[in-house]
């Protein structure tokens, strides 16, 4: 049975300028998109995306990552907190980032950013998808780092199985890891495996939805379940499985929807 590591949540600290570690894993995103992003320019020229535009397409998904991720938090799993205490809504260095909300966030950057550069929404949703797990996987990581998001109560004969002491003293998943490899690393093998090539418009961006909605649904029988706002239907599925339904739905939809016509 394994202990988790007390980590200090402030990896170093420059005057009174503290640099937390969940703010790294951040970085660290955004650095794996843009050298992801480089790497998919060149191995599908066709494409025509030019690394300027990937440079900018940045800013707006770092913008709608970070408001998108926050305002998911508050809206959709802790609504009565935040707006009990309104100043921790801008305490994200704290974690509570909800994927959902930065995904919703992400979107809408990308169609702005679409309108104003003359690329259609699926053509830029198409593009990104391969470059997104393994920024999840980076906030996974941040996420186990804060000590929080734990897993449920496993046996304790599980060689993996981790006591989180600022929990209580039993052994649990360590599901933040089981995210990484997951919704993180096996997503972004699939994702950059089906990309590798020309396919129809909005696959690519399907693939990423019945994937990670899969993927997210299933880990989340290892978490322990979050309060949201949709624990009131049934203490058996969870507000962030709740939310994976409709990804799976929309992307299946879609997939159906971007294969070639086979009477053309």
């Amino acid at each position: 049975m394994l202990v988790y590591p007390k980590i200090d949540p402030i990896a170093f600290s420059i005057g009174p300028l503290s640099v937390h570690w969940y703010g790294i894993t951040y970085l660290v995103a955004f650095i794996l998109f843009m050298l992801l992003g480089r790497w998919h320019i060149r191995r599908r020229p066709d494409l025509a995306w030019t690394p300027q535009q990937l440079d900018d397409l940045l800013f707006y998904g770092v913008l709608g990552v970070i408001l998108g991720g926050r305002l998911g938090e508050v809206l959709f799993y802790q609504p009565g907190y935040y707006f009990s205490h309104p100043a921790e809504i801008i305490a994200v260095w704290k974690g509570g980032m909800s994927f959902h909300g930065g995904f919703l966030g992400v979107l809408a950057a990308m169609w702005f950013w679409g309108r104003r550069h003359g690329k259609g929404f699926w053509e830029v949703t198409d593009f990104i998808a391969p470059l997104v797990p393994t920024g999840l996987a980076a906030g996974r990581v941040g996420n186990f780092i804060n000590g929080e998001l734990w897993g449920r109560v496993a046996s304790a004969d599980l060689p993996w199985a981790m006591v989180f002491p600022h929990v209580d003293p039993l052994p649990r998943h360590p599901s933040q890891f089981y995210q990484m490899a997951g919704e993180g690393l096996l997503l972004f093998a699939i994702l950059w495996w089906y990309s590798r090539k020309p396919r129809p418009l909005r696959a690519t961006s399907a693939v990423f939805l019945i994937g990670y909605g899969v993927l997210r649904f299933a880990a989340e029988f290892f978490r322990t379940p979050d309060p949201g706002i949709f624990t009131w239907i049934t203490p058996d599925i969870t507000t962030a499985q709740w939310l994976c339904v409709p990804m799976v739905v929309i992307g299946i939809v879609l997939l159906v929807k971007a294969q070639p016509d086979p009477a053309r």
